[in-house]
C-alpha cells in the first residue's frame, strides 16, 4: 500500500475520513489517532508539534506519499512547522497539508453580513490561525471565536445525545452570538463537533449557517489530487482502509463507529514517547 495518511490526535479526523472515502473511495486509506496522548486542544505549541511530527514521520515509513492532518489543533500548530523544517530531511516528494487552510480559502464566500464565527478547541483559538488564514483571503471579514473545552470529551464518551450536552452547547452558542449579533456564518472548527450538529442548530437563529469541515477539505483534496497528478500517480487505489492507535485497539474499535459510522478494526501501534 501507498495510501493517504489521515492523522488525528483522536477520533474526530474519523469524520473528515468518512467524507474522503464516501466521495473517493478508490484510494487506500491509513488512519492514525494518537488517543494515547489526546486531547491535543490544551497542549503547548512544543508538546503537539512534537507528537505531530512523530506521527507523521510514522504515517512516512508506511509510504505513505500524502498525509492529511485532519485534526485542527495540529494543522494549528505544527503543520507550518513540518512543511518548512522537516519533509525536506523525511521526504521531499511527500507532501502534508492541513484542514485550516482549505476552509479559510473559502469560508468569506458562505456570508452576506461579513460576520462569521468560529467554535474551536481552546489550542485552535489560542493559535489565532484562523484569524490570519481569514485575513489573508477576506480581510473584510470579522472574526469571532469560541473555545468549546467540553464539547470534545462529551462526544469522545458517548455524552454528546444526552439532556446534560444541551447546557455546554447552549451555553458557548449564546456567548458566541451575544459578541457579534451579525454572526450569519458559524464553522465547526473541530473535527469531534459534527456530532453536535443537532444540538447546535437547535440553539441557532435560522439564518445563521452552519459549517463542518469534512466536506470542504474533502472538495479541496480532490482538486488538489487533480492538480498535482505527481502525487496522485503514487497513491494505491484498492479501496482500502486501515486504522492505528496509540491506545487501545479495542477501544478504539469500539468508539470509532461513533465517528466513521462503520465497524472498524484498528491496530495498536507503540510510539516512543
Amino acid at each position: 500500500m501507498s495510501p493517504i495518511g489521515v492523522f488525528d490526535s483522536g477520533y474526530g479526523g474519523l469524520t473528515v475520513l468518512r467524507e474522503f472515502v464516501d466521495r473517493l473511495p478508490q484510494y487506500d486509506y491509513l488512519y492514525l489517532g494518537d488517543n494515547a496522548r489526546s486531547p491535543y486542544g490544551t497542549r503547548s505549541f512544543e508538546t503537539v508539534y512534537r507528537y505531530t511530527l512523530q506521527c507523521v514521520e510514522w504515517l512516512l515509513k508506511q509510504d505513505c506519499p500524502l498525509i492529511v492532518l485532519a485534526c485542527n489543533t495540529a494543522s494549528a500548530k505544527a503543520l507550518r512547522s513540518i512543511q518548512q523544517n522537516d519533509l525536506e530531511r523525511l521526504n521531499p516528494a511527500a507532501r502534508v497539508l492541513g484542514v485550516i487552510r482549505p476552509t479559510t480559502e473559502i469560508i468569506g464566500k458562505h456570508t452576506t453580513t461579513n460576520s462569521i464565527g468560529v467554535l474551536a478547541t481552546t489550542g485552535t483559538v489560542q493559535s489565532g490561525s484562523y484569524e490570519i488564514e481569514i485575513e489573508k483571503f477576506f480581510p473584510q471579514v470579522r472574526l469571532t471565536q469560541e473555545a468549546c473545552p467540553m464539547w470534545v470529551p462529551l462526544v469522545e464518551n458517548n455524552e454528546h445525545t444526552t439532556d446534560g450536552a444541551d447546557y455546554f452547547v447552549r451555553k458557548h452558542i449564546a456567548n458566541i452570538l451575544s459578541r457579534d449579533k451579525d454572526i450569519d456564518t458559524l464553522l465547526l472548527a473541530c473535527t469531534h463537533y459534527p456530532l453536535l450538529r443537532e444540538k447546535i442548530e437547535k440553539y441557532l437563529p435560522k439564518n445563521v449557517k452552519l459549517l463542518s469541515q469534512g466536506e470542504i477539505v474533502t472538495h479541496s483534496l480532490q482538486d488538489y489530487l487533480q492538480r498535482h497528478h505527481e502525487i496522485e500517480g503514487t497513491i494505491s487505489k484498492e479501496g482500502r482502509r486501515a486504522f492505528y492507535t496509540t491506545d487501545s485497539a479495542e477501544d478504539f474499535t469500539n468508539k470509532a463507529s461513533i465517528f466513521f459510522g462503520e465497524t472498524v478494526n484498528a491496530v495498536h501501534l507503540d510510539l516512543q514517547q
